[in-house]
């Protein structure tokens, strides 16, 4: 039987995150090995074990994989929470990428340089609001189920309760022109929603 995987990464969120929010909702456990100075990243590299020489790298299953939307496809595929056919698994790579593309943001914002810091969260806060926020409102109304895809719980979902997350702590009066995310995908006052049975 396959030991636990182990995550490689900073002690940071990063690329890592949703790795780490996708096994936990997975109910598997794994174990991490932070690169806490240059010469950790230099030894990963120089072991030949970063395909491209850039972390996040993951050991699960007797593989050493990188690229963070592979690994998370693959923990996706695994533990059924990637759609039943290839046509739900083509929305849940639409959505996903559309929570990708504003996590992104969100994740240079604190190494962009001081002078475009307000630009920045302003940017984000407005793709929020306009962009992303609705499209996912709209889907969730659209078809009246308790998930994005499927009427089952899928990666996307996962990927999207860090992205409100992350927002929330940005700014959490966005949130609340978005009801049907509120209350699908964030902890209510008793408890009790979708994602806060997975113990996240």
């Amino acid at each position: 039987m396959a030991g636990k995987p182990v995550l490689y990464y900073y002690n940071a969120r990063g690329k890592m995150e949703s790795i780490r929010w996708l096994l936990a909702a997975a109910g598997e456990e794994f174990e991490e090995k932070f690169m806490k100075t240059r010469e950790d990243l230099e030894k990963l590299r120089n072991d030949g074990v970063l395909m491209f020489q850039q972390a996040p790298m993951v050991e699960i299953d007797g593989m050493k994989l990188v690229q963070s939307r592979a690994i998370l496809n693959y923990i996706a595929n695994k533990h059924h929470l990637y759609g039943k056919d290839i046509k739900e698994r083509a929305l849940i790579d639409m959505y996903a990428e559309g929570v990708a593309d504003l996590n992104e943001m969100i994740i240079i914002y604190p190494f962009g340089p001081p002078e475009g810091k307000d630009a920045s969260l302003a940017q984000i806060k407005d793709k929020a609001k306009t962009r992303y926020f609705p499209a996912f409102e709209k889907v969730l109304k659209s078809h009246g189920q308790d998930y994005l895809v499927g009427n089952r719980l899928s990666k996307v979902d996962i990927l999207l309760v860090e992205l409100l997350y992350n927002v929330e702590e940005i700014d959490p009066t966005i949130i609340t022109s978005f009801p049907l995310l509120q209350v699908t995908y964030l902890p209510a006052l008793d408890g009790k929603t979708h994602i806060s049975l997975l113990g996240i």
